[in-house]
């Protein structure tokens, strides 16, 4: 599962939602779907405007953790 640390980077940056949102050109409610994990996919635009509005690398706001629902089925 891949865990989205925006909330992380939005903290150290101390920047609020509402303003990144609007820097990158999304809609805060479409934020919150990415900083909530709920995100079904990312475009590379998208990632490419976080990592340079919060002065980040990429992995820096994405992380992979294993999924313990998937390993319960092997």
């Amino acid at each position: 599962m891949i865990i989205f640390n925006i909330d992380v980077m939005l903290a150290k940056r101390k920047m609020r939602s509402k303003e990144l949102a609007s820097k990158i050109g999304i809609t805060e409610q479409n934020l919150s779907v990415l900083k909530n994990g709920k995100a079904k996919a990312l475009k590379l635009t998208t990632l490419n405007a976080l990592c340079q509005h919060l002065n980040c690398q990429p992995g820096d706001l994405l992380e992979f953790v294993e999924d313990i629902e998937s390993e319960s089925e092997n």
